[in-house]
Formats: structure tokens, sequence, C-alpha cells
């Protein structure tokens, strides 16, 4: 039980609401939506990159602007990518745009996520980079690889950390466990900083 509340700690669930229904909508793994979470903003609603990503998925204004005219949200600006529905319903539509565009080829729509499907494409056609031209053997940016690697390690504790997590009844109870791990992770940050 101490593991696995420590580990909830690193690899925190919030919104469980949200991820279920739009991975659901858009047919991704519900972990993977967690654990691109964790990765891009630490479930931050607040969370805004020096590209001007914003919210829980780190969404750019350019994809926010597109996804919004897509998806029929009205009154859409960029403060809507602080709110949570909305940031995880364009995030995963992104996810499921680019899992359309790379075959379901999940390192490729990672590093589309993070590095652009401009250059993924590009990166394809470059034997430096791609032996086969359908996958990618060597990702040119150290951010982009890094990122992959890391969502794939989130991805990978999410499934075993939350294994039962997203089956019917357990929501309510991950729901308010995640809320009191938000409580004691600014207790703990509290305590570390009077030190």
């Amino acid at each position: 039980m101490g593991i696995n509340i420590g580990l909830k700690l690193v690899y925190p669930l919030h919104y469980t609401e949200y991820i279920i229904k739009y991975s659901n909508e858009y047919e991704i793994d519900p972990h993977l939506v967690a654990a691109i979470i964790n990765v891009e903003s630490n479930y931050d609603v607040n969370a805004k990159s020096q590209k001007e990503a914003r919210g829980l998925m780190q969404i750019s204004p350019n994809t926010g602007k597109w996804a919004s005219g897509k998806l029929n949200i009205e009154d859409f600006s960029l403060e809507s990518l602080y709110i949570p529905q909305i940031n995880i319903q364009i995030g995963c539509w992104y996810i499921n745009v680019l899992n359309e565009e790379f075959n379901g080829n999940l390192k490729l729509v990672l590093a589309a996520y993070n590095g652009g499907s401009g250059n993924v494409n590009k990166w394809l056609k470059d034997k430096q980079y791609s032996i086969d031209g359908e996958n990618l053997h060597n990702i040119p940016f150290k951010e982009t690889d890094e990122y992959v690697k890391k969502v794939l390690k989130n991805y990978s504790m999410y499934k075993k950390i939350y294994k039962n997590t997203f089956q019917q009844g357990q929501n309510k109870l991950d729901s308010l466990l995640g809320n009191s791990i938000i409580i004691l992770k600014k207790m703990l940050k509290q305590f570390l900083a009077n030190i």
C-alpha cells in the first residue's frame, strides 16, 4: 500500500472523468492520456511552456485554434486551453489525428505530438533517421527523443499502477485518493521549503 501511494505521488492521476470520456470518444488508451498529461504538465492546469503551449496536455495556440474549429468549441480563446475538459478534449482529438496519420505507430505519434508531424514525416524520408521509411530509428531532436522515452516509461507505469482504474466504479475512489495526494504533495513541498 505504501509503495503504491509513493508511486501515485510520482505518477498522479486526476480528471479521470474527462480522460475516460475523451479517450473513449477518440479511441485512445486512457493510460496513455494520463501519461502524456503527467509528462507534459505534471497535472498542472496552469502550465505554460516557453513556446506558449498551455494546460494539462500542453496544447499549442495553433493546435488549439485548429482543433476548436474542427470540434465546434464555442467562444474559444487561448485561455480556454487552461480548462481541463477543453484541454483534454483537444489533446485526445489531436492524438487521434496523429494516430490516423501515422497508422497507430505510437512512437511516431508521440514524436509528432512533441516535435510536429511535419518534422516526423521529414525524418521518415531521411535514411539517417529511418531505415525503412516507416519507423524512426533515430530522432534528431534531443528534446523529442527524450520526450518519447519518458512518455513510454510513464505509459508503462500508469498501466501497472492504475490497471483497474478506468473500470466502472473505481473512478470516484481514485479521484478522492488523487485529491489527497495533491494535498500531501503541497504539504511535502512546504515542509521541504522550510528545512
